[in-house]
């Protein structure tokens, strides 16, 4: 079997075995994909140590047509889906590198942007306004900013999924995991505020805004939006309020964890409402907090000095 196939046999793997997401899928495809042109080889054997390091640099000299590189997290996702290539063909005896020997390279702190309340603030009243449109951007971002939800979480979800009254609601996120998500009574008023406008029968519990898309067909035309328009939607309230960040879906989300952990939520818990696998991902929020750390060092340094 050459490795063009070992490769789609990898990728049947994920999908049945791992259940991994299509889009995890796609993205070990173009990874793998772009590692088998490169490399021009037709057998497992033939991937080496030597192979792999070439490999590397030339990930780290890739330039585009625009001339961008490849960020160091992007070459370590191409390495750690190559990695895990070679440890699946190890289990299945085919001869090839020890995926042990495959190192990734060291990638600098992730910078974590998020939002001060006042900034938050200002979001929300950008997207004033009792017509339907306004009214669901208003929940859109509401919602994100009090549960701390993905984008593709959010856009995936139902109308009869989310329970107003109790203010929770179940989700599943990335790796099929599912967790708990918690609505905060100010985006519970405005979604159910959204909701009173709808005229639709979709079940989505966003959907596009237009007389072109109210004027639905059949039950088979779908209304529900899609992450570019919630991206869409969060720059533009973004800009409006005036605030200078790049402001993404994902910002609110930082803001959300950022905004427990400065209250005091313990990194546990907020690992779990944000649906992370490990800890270790969640700890990012502790550095960004740490200007909590300047009034201590405000109140207690040098106080016994002259």
């Amino acid at each position: 079997m050459n490795l063009s196939q070992l490769k789609n046999q990898y990728l049947e793997h994920l999908e049945i075995e791992k259940d991994r997401s299509q889009k995890t899928i796609e993205n070990y495809d173009h990874y793998l994909e772009r590692f088998l042109k490169w490399a021009k080889i037709s057998s497992a054997s033939d991937i080496t140590d030597e192979l792999v390091r070439r490999y590397r640099l030339q990930l780290n000299r890739f330039a585009d047509e625009k001339g961008s590189s490849l960020k160091k997290i992007t070459q370590n996702y191409h390495v750690i889906a190559l990695r895990n290539f070679l440890k699946y063909l190890a289990r299945h005896d085919v001869k090839t590198l020890p995926a042990e020997k495959v190192e990734l390279g060291k990638t600098s702190e992730r910078q974590i942007d998020f939002l001060e309340m006042e900034e938050v603030e200002r979001i929300f009243e950008a997207a004033g306004g009792l017509d339907q449109k306004s009214l669901r951007d208003r929940a859109i971002l509401e919602l994100l900013f009090s549960s701390g939800l993905r984008v593709s979480e959010l856009v995936g979800l139902n109308r009869d999924q989310v329970n107003l009254k109790t203010g929770e609601f179940s989700v599943r996120g990335k790796g099929s995991k599912v967790r708990v998500v918690f609505v905060s009574d100010r985006a519970k008023a405005t979604l159910q505020r959204y909701m009173e406008k709808r005229l639709d029968i979709d079940p989505a519990l966003f959907v596009r805004v237009g007389i072109k898309h109210l004027e639905k067909k059949s039950k088979a035309d779908n209304l529900r939006i899609t992450p570019r328009t919630v991206q869409r939607i969060v720059k533009h309230c973004a800009l409006k309020a005036g605030i200078v960040k790049d402001v993404h879906p994902h910002t609110l989300r930082h803001s959300f964890a950022t905004d427990l952990i400065q209250n005091g939520a313990d990194i546990r818990s907020v690992q779990e409402m944000l649906g992370h696998s490990s800890v270790t991902t969640t700890q990012i929020y502790t550095h960004v907090t740490n200007k909590q750390l300047k009034e201590v060092h405000k109140a207690f340094h040098g106080k016994r000095r002259k």
